[in-house]
This record gives structure tokens, C-alpha cells and sequence, in this order.
């Protein structure tokens, strides 16, 4: 990796200056003649009649709805800014979800303000970073100038792409500190933009808008909507990438597995949206395994639980639990069938009208008679349930909403999510799993270091609901047969 000379670099970094290069103060530890040559023989590259992004009038009615229920405050809303990673390195940008889903910018240091126009209305102006400036050496000297880390949008081009008047956002610090009347921002984003609001803001104000901006993401446009099924079909893909390089992975480990499945996230997306979790055997009990640096061994099961991130940033949320060899054993079946039992039955309870909870009682349901019948807990299942006793081996909530996080809507007041009523357009996962520990001894041994999850991404319609997801196979009988043409 290259490393390059800033204009920020301390004195003492510097290297030794020649008399010529102690005279030019704008490029230090430059010559006059270097810096000269740098500034000139550059073609005009500014792109005219660019097209607005696809998403452009979508975002001007989430903006529009923003206003109105905000009237006559300054809302503030960051994408954020490059995090370090160690030493000269960052982690590679995402734009915080609130700035996306507002704008459809996905720039780093980029500000969305709208600002009242009286007691309603708002005027919106976007602020980002220009292009990386020619005439004092930004774009060839900074770590993030042009030459190293690639173009930037000019003001004029961000305009017409995302339909919004756009200002330098390396003045709006101190126009914010002089700003007058009340203003709302979104936290954790901008430590800049934060410190220019400290003495305007409040906690509690603030909530309030990050609580809106989560509750507004629930219900999904047209757009959206198309955006999460393109997530679900790439990752569809990744699955069948990973399902015919198993051979490979039993020569290595689960990392085979993660880099497999993120080509096809790199490749058709942008990412992937969360970690991916590839575990095999006994780490199928672990829920959120990330490691992925475990064996692949014919036998056993394969936990695949990942997600492919579009370039507009929605995320697909998907699980199958595969036999690595191919072939279910018979303890591996009947875990897996209950698991599919306890799905089917949590599906059919999304629907309009229904409470979010539904779902997730009528799968555990189901889960806690498969308990029961199998000896594992004495019933009957309504004292289970009462009790919660079916924890032990289901551990966790059977889906949330999904969206531009894979955990979306997450700040919304528990009345209008998880104590709420599901509406057409809204997304959620279905994912009940069991999970038998290796190590415990209150289950027969042939159950230890099992764990079945089965996961689908469902989206509310006005009839009942649509299996975003339904390109995978779920029935154990259907992902053997698939495994095996794939295998073929």
C-alpha cells in the first residue's frame, strides 16, 4: 500500500526541503516546479445531464413526510465519517442508514439539513465534500485526494443525481454554531457536527427523531421493495455458490464458506450485511458465530446464515441448515423437520392485522410440543410456554424486521413494533431454530452439537404474505434433492 505525503504531515515527518522547497509554503516538502506542473494540463472530466438515482422520488416523500412532522425545526442528519482501523487505515464507508434512507448518498462527512421555512415546510440542502481541490494539491497530496482514494461527485453532479441543492460541508460547522432556533440531530455519526450543536440539542430531542426515522422504515415503498428482492435472489446465489465448493471447505475450514459467499455478496452488491455465519457442526449452537475458522466435516450439518447488501444498502436475512454430505441422518431429520414444522406455522401467521407477536408464538408453539413428545419436557405445552421452558433449546425471538440493517427499525417504540400490528409492506424474518449444546447433559447424546436454523424473509402483502426467500428449498426432502443436482 502506497503511503503518501499530506500536507498535514508534522515538520519533523517531512523530509529534508532543498532552498526552492522551503519557499513554497502550500506544498510543504514540494518544489515550485513540481507544484506548478501539478496544477495544470488537467482535462475538463465534469459529467453533465447526469440522470436522478433511482430512488430520488422516494426519498423526496420520506424528506416531505420528515418535514411534516417536524415542523419549524432544523432536523440534521449525518452519514458519518471514516472510522480507523489501525494506524493509517479506515474501515471501508456505510453511510449511517438514516442518511441513506433520506438521501440515497452514501458519502462520507455528507450532512443532510433541512431547514424551516416558518411554522412548516423545510428547504433541504445536502452538504458533501467537493471534488478534491487541484489548484492547493488536496488531490494528489491528501490521503483521501482524488489520485489515491478516486473521484469525487462535484457539487453541481451530487445535484442532479439526488435532486437536492448541494452546499461544501466544510462550511456548515460553524454555520450551525451560529444557527439560531430549535434543531434536532441524528447522534453518533459526525463528532464535528455534534460539538457545532452541542448547546442546541438535546438528548431527548434527538430520540425523538431517531425513534420517527426507525418507525418510518417499517412499511417499505415500491423501491424498497424491489431492493430486497434483488438481496434475497444474489444471496439465493451465494447459497448455491457455497452448496457446490463444500468439497473445498472440508479441505480447509468455514472460512472457505464466508469467502465463497462474499465474492457473490462483493460481486452482485455492495457487501454483505452482517457478518456471515458459517458454522459447522457444534458451532450450528452458537447463534451469532462469526469466527468461521472451524472443520467441515462430511456428516455433519452446515448452519449458513447470511445476507447479501445491495447497492442501495438493503440487506437480505437468510438461514438453511445443510447436511455437508449431502444426506440428513435420521436424528438430523427429525430436528430439522420440527424446525420446518415450527416455520411453516409461523408464515402462516403473518398477515395483515395480525400482532407482530404472532408468528413467534405460533412457532414456538409447535417447537414446544416437538419438546414435549420427544421427552425432553414435561408437559403439557401451554405449562411450557407459561414457563418458558422451551428456551433452553430455542434461545431466541423467532424474527425482526429487515431492511437497510439487517436488525431494522430497531430504535421504534416497543408500542408500534414488537406490541404492534403488522401492514402490507412491511418485511420481517421467520427463524426458529433449536439448538442442542454439545455439553448438555439433560438432552440423549445423539441431540448434542445439533443445531437447525431455517430462515426466510417475508414480506407482508394485502392477502397474507409472500416469501421473499422461496427460490431456496426448506423441506429437508427438497434441499437434499437440491444439494444433489447442484453436487451433480
Amino acid at each position: 500500500m502506497a503511503d503518501e505525503l499530506t500536507p498535514e504531515t508534522p515538520e519533523e515527518e517531512q523530509p529534508k526541503k532543498t532552498h526552492k522547497q522551503r519557499k513554497n509554503g502550500l506544498y510543504p516538502g514540494v518544489s515550485d516546479e513540481l507544484a506548478e506542473n501539478m496544477r495544470s494540463g488537467w482535462a475538463d472530466t465534469e459529467l453533465h445531464g447526469l440522470e436522478p438515482i433511482a430512488q430520488a422520488t422516494h426519498t423526496l416523500a420520506r424528506r416531505d413526510a420528515l418535514s411534516r412532522h417536524f415542523p419549524g425545526e432544523r432536523l440534521v442528519i449525518p452519514a458519518g465519517r471514516l472510522k480507523t482501523r489501525s494506524n493509517d487505515t479506515e474501515y471501508p464507508f456505510r453511510a449511517s442508514t438514516e442518511y441513506a434512507y433520506l438521501t440515497g448518498d452514501q458519502t462520507e462527512n455528507g450532512v443532510l439539513v433541512l431547514e424551516p421555512t416558518g411554522p412548516a415546510g423545510h428547504v433541504a440542502t445536502i452538504y458533501l465534500l467537493p471534488r478534491s481541490d487541484r489548484e492547493n494539491g488536496e488531490f494528489w497530496l491528501s490521503g483521501q485526494g482524488e489520485l489515491w482514494v478516486g473521484r469525487r461527485h462535484s457539487l453541481a453532479e451530487a445535484e442532479q443525481l439526488l435532486g437536492i441543492p448541494a452546499k461544501d460541508v466544510r462550511e456548515l460547522a460553524e454555520a450551525l454554531t451560529e444557527a439560531e432556533g430549535p434543531v434536532r440531530a441524528v447522534r453518533g455519526h459526525d463528532s464535528v457536527i455534534e460539538s457545532a450543536l452541542t448547546d442546541k440539542v438535546t438528548k431527548e430531542r434527538d430520540e425523538e427523531l431517531r425513534v420517527y426515522l426507525s418507525e418510518a422504515r417499517a412499511v417499505k415503498d415500491t423501491f424498497e421493495i424491489g431492493e430486497l428482492q434483488k438481496a434475497v435472489d444474489s444471496t439465493v446465489r451465494g447459497f448455491e455458490d457455497v452448496v457446490e465448493v463444500l468439497d473445498k471447505a472440508e479441505a480447509t475450514s468455514e472460512r472457505y464458506i464466508e469467502g465463497t459467499f462474499f465474492l457473490r455478496a462483493r460481486v452482485e452488491g455492495n457487501d454483505i450485511g452482517y457478518g456471515s455465519i458459517c458454522a459447522a457442526g457444534p458451532h450450528a449452537c452458537t447463534l451469532h458465530w462469526v469466527r468461521n475458522d472451524g472443520d467441515v466435516r462430511s456428516g455433519d450439518l452446515l448452519l449458513l446464515d447470511a445476507g447479501v447488501e445491495t447497492h442501495t444498502l438493503y440487506t437480505a436475512d437468510v438461514t438453511r441448515t445443510l447436511p455437508i454430505n449431502g444426506t440428513y441422518t435420521d436424528i438430523q431429520r427429525k430436528i430439522y423437520d420440527a424446525v420446518y414444522e415450527s416455520q411453516e406455522a409461523g408464515i402462516a401467521a403473518v398477515k395483515p392485522g395480525a400482532k407482530f407477536r404472532d408468528f413467534h408464538d405460533a412457532s414456538q408453539h409447535v417447537l414446544a410440543e416437538k419438546l414435549v413428545e420427544w421427552g425432553l419436557l414435561e408437559g403439557p405445552v401451554e405449562r411450557v410456554l407459561e414457563l418458558g421452558l422451551q428456551r433452553r433449546w430455542t434461545l431466541h425471538g423467532t424474527g425482526h424486521m429487515l431492511g437497510m440493517d439487517v436488525h431494522d427499525c430497531a430504535a421504534a417504540r416497543r408500542e408500534a413494533y414488537v406490541d404492534g400490528t403488522l401492514e402490507p409492506g412491511m418485511c420481517l424474518t421467520v427463524e426458529p431454530g433449536l439448538y442442542f449444546q454439545a455439553d448438555d447433559l439433560t438432552v440423549p447424546e445423539e441431540y448434542r452439537g445439533i443445531g437447525v436454523r431455517i430462515e426466510d424473509d417475508i414480506l407482508v402483502t394485502e392477502d397474507g404474505n409472500r416469501n421473499l426467500s422461496a427460490g431456496l428449498p426448506r423441506t429437508s426432502t427438497d434441499v437434499e434433492a437440491w444439494m444433489a443436482r447442484l453436487k451433480s
